[in-house]
C-alpha cells in the first residue's frame, strides 16, 4: 500500500464506487479519470481516491471534486476526460452535471438543478 506525499497536491477527485456507482459503470469514469490525469501528467498534482458510498445513489455515478466542494452527478467516462480538462485544469465547473456546490459555508444545490433534493437526516434523539 502507497503512502503519498500530498504537498504538491491541488485537486482531490473522490469517485463513488459504492454498489449503485458501480451498476452504473464507476469503475469505467473511475478508469477514464485516471488515465486523463496520466495522460495529461498531472499525478503530482491531482490526487483520486475510490470512496464507497456518498449518499446520492439516484445521480450515479457520482464524482466529488476538492477543495472546491463541487458534487458532480451521472458521469460517464466522457464527461470524466472533459471534467479532467475543464475543471481542474481550466477551473470552469460543469454546470450541467453540478449536484451541489460548496458557498458560504455550505453545500447548495444550483438553481438550474434537476436532481432530487433527497431525505433529511434525522436527528439523534438525546437522552
Amino acid at each position: 500500500m502507497a503512502t503519498w506525499n500530498l504537498e504538491k497536491t491541488n485537486h482531490h477527485v473522490l469517485i463513488c464506487n459504492g454498489s449503485s456507482c458501480m451498476k452504473k459503470d464507476a469503475e469505467d469514469v473511475t478508469e477514464a479519470i485516471r488515465s486523463e490525469i496520466t495522460n495529461l501528467d498531472l499525478d503530482q498534482v491531482i490526487h483520486t481516491s475510490r470512496t464507497r458510498c456518498n449518499g446520492r445513489c439516484k445521480d450515479a455515478p457520482v464524482v466529488i471534486v476538492y477543495p472546491e466542494g463541487t458534487w458532480y452527478k451521472e458521469f460517464t467516462p466522457e464527461l470524466a476526460r472533459t471534467m479532467v480538462k475543464e475543471h481542474l485544469i481550466e477551473g470552469k465547473i460543469m454546470n450541467d452535471s453540478v449536484i451541489y456546490t460548496y458557498e458560504n459555508g455550505s453545500f447548495c444545490a444550483p438553481e438550474s438543478s434537476d436532481s432530487i433534493s433527497g431525505v433529511e437526516k434525522k436527528a439523534k434523539v438525546q437522552q
